[in-house]
């Protein structure tokens, strides 16, 4: 059995590393994963997941994100071998500044289990 990939050309989302001129300032933007969250083996994943992904919208760091981040934000999708269930990521193009912020303030991604 062989396993095949869709085609990369049209994934649209992530992006490498940028460093743009602000105001005579190099500023970096990267994507960083905000939160991360696996949901059970279930029949539909992405339907399942509509609700922790709607939660953390709602908190302050979500909100945050929402506000401050380049371009909207996204979410990815993986198989979890482990616990034969489903991991998810949400991934922000956020500034070097921002992305500072946020991790002093939310200490970075801490995996939250469903």
């Amino acid at each position: 059995m062989s396993l095949t990939l869709p085609d990369q050309s049209k994934y649209s989302h992530w992006r490498p590393e940028q460093v743009k001129i602000i105001d005579d300032q190099a500023v970096r933007f990267r994507d960083v994963c905000v939160h991360e969250f696996t949901v059970g083996d279930v029949e539909d994943p992405d339907l399942m997941a509509g609700e922790p992904l709607w939660k953390w919208q709602q908190t302050e760091a979500g909100a945050w994100v929402m506000s401050n981040a380049v371009e909207q934000p996204y979410w990815m999708h993986q198989h979890d071998y482990n616990s034969f269930g489903h991991k998810y990521r949400i991934m922000a193009r956020l500034s070097e500044q921002n992305e500072t912020f946020w991790r002093l303030k939310w200490g970075g991604v801490q995996e939250v289990r469903k």
